[in-house]
Formats: structure tokens, sequence, C-alpha cells
């Protein structure tokens, strides 16, 4: 999770219970005030994470996905470089939903992938995957790619800068560069690059392109991002975890690109 120039903190406001969305043909977790399933599938996903029994001479989270341990380096003066629980929340489903999002030889990006987890679990689900971030949380995010995917993927993972609304076109033509899922984890916040994030997510999906992305609501920013990301894609909200305040959403294009539209952004 990170954004544009500077990471910004979440707000203290993060116990703020999420606005209730419109349209939803798939709710699953605490929809409908449904409490009880809500803090089941709740614990099921933070049961995920688990800590060292011993401190030794560096400090890491560790995690289980894809009958793997995942041992996660933070970094505590990038706010990009903390493993947030909508990270945990998106790994959840796309271990335990592989018969209907199989991310196997998948092309797969993941816009704000932070501390890479769950860069890292798609590609131990089979994914060819491009991870991306701001310069400033590369090292770290390679880092632990690296040392959680070597030797245990089919495909290596590509770790690249990518910085929202900037150069996107030049780095990633869309004639060579097709994605089958687009995957975020709470990269909405009170940051000052929404626009640009909404523009980014607008490039890079294209008419089979499927967005899976996790956010933790806090202030409004939240909820008028996703106002306006309805105007561009179609929304399926897939979890609504109360106890979280995260909300897990399905997203595809609501128009169609033309043919010209295809060959000018080529």
């Amino acid at each position: 999770m990170s954004c544009l120039g500077h990471a910004f903190p979440p707000s203290d406001m993060d116990t703020q219970q999420p606005r209730a969305t419109e349209d939803s043909s798939t709710k699953q977790g605490g929809a409908k005030g449904n409490d009880a399933v809500d803090a089941e599938l709740a614990k099921a996903i933070m049961s995920r994470a688990f800590h060292p029994s011993l401190i030794g001479p560096e400090a890491w989270e560790g995690y289980v996905f894809s009958d793997q341990e995942i041992r996660i380096k933070e970094s505590t003066d990038l706010y990009g470089a903390i493993l947030w629980p909508s990270a945990m929340v998106l790994c959840h489903f796309l271990e335990t939903n592989q018969d209907k999002y199989n991310l196997a030889d998948k092309n797969v990006i993941e816009l704000g992938a932070g501390t890479g987890l769950v860069t890292i679990v798609s590609s131990l689900l089979g994914a060819k995957v491009t991870s991306t971030d701001l310069p400033d949380v590369l090292g770290n995010l390679q880092y632990n790619v690296t040392r959680n995917t070597k030797g245990r993927c089919k495909y290596i993972p590509l770790v690249t800068e990518l910085m929202w609304g900037q150069d996107v076109a030049e780095r990633f033509p869309r004639a060579t560069h097709r994605f089958d899922y687009i995957l975020a984890a709470d990269v909405v916040y009170g940051h000052p690059y929404l626009k640009e994030l909404m523009d980014t997510f607008d490039y890079l999906c294209q008419d089979d392109t499927q967005i899976l992305w996790a956010m933790r609501f806090r202030l409004d920013p939240e909820n008028s991002f996703v106002d306006r990301f309805r105007q561009h894609f179609h929304l399926e909200e897939l979890y609504d975890l109360p106890s979280l305040s995260i909300k897990l959403y399905r997203a595809w294009r609501r128009d169609k690109w033309t043919k010209d539209q295809r060959e000018a952004a080529a």
C-alpha cells in the first residue's frame, strides 16, 4: 500500500464503519448485518498471520498462504512498507476462490504492492506478476518478493516502479501489456493522488481485465472514490467485513474500447 509522491498515514479513525454500497450480486462476510459470518471470516483471515517464536537479528511477520510460510519484512519509516489487513483479505480470497478466479498462467499487475504479500501469494498461485510501487518502497518490496518466491514459483515476479498517472502508457504499452487481473489492496485513503490512481486503473484495465481491489474504509475520501469509480467501472462487492472496516470488490470496464481508442493508447 502506497501512493504517488509521499506516503501518508492512515487516519486515526480506522475503526469508522463503512457506508453501505449500492449494488452487489455476491455479498459475503458481514453483509446484511450477519455479524457471526463476518466474525468467522475475519478470524479465518487474521489467523493467517503468525509471529516468530524467537527474536532474531531481523524482524519479520509471518503468514501462511498456499501451504507456504511467508516471511515479510516491514519498514516502519515508510507507510508503503507496512502490511495492512486489506492485503490479507485479498490474499485469502484469491486462495479460497481459485475455482472462479484461477490465477495460473494469468498476467497480473499489482498497484501499490507495498511489502509484497499479494504479489507473493499471486505468484505462488501460478500467476505471472508485475509488482509495482514507488521508488522508495522497491528495495524492501524486492527483498520480500525474492525471499519468498525464489524456487517456489513457476514465474519470477517482476518488481518495477510505477508512479500513478505518470508515464504509464510509455511504461506499459497496451499493445504488449495486457493484464488479466489488476490487484490492489488499501491504495485508497486520504492522499492527494486519487485522480492519478483512477487514471491508472482506467488505462491498465482493458476490455477483458478484471480488477480485484480490497479497501479499508476510514473517512469520506474512500466513499467518494468508490462513487467516482462506479462511473468508469461495473462494481461487485465480494466481501463486506464490518469488523475490519474492509470491503473487497471486483470491477470491470463499463465501456468497451473502440478500435481507434485501442490504437491510440497502444
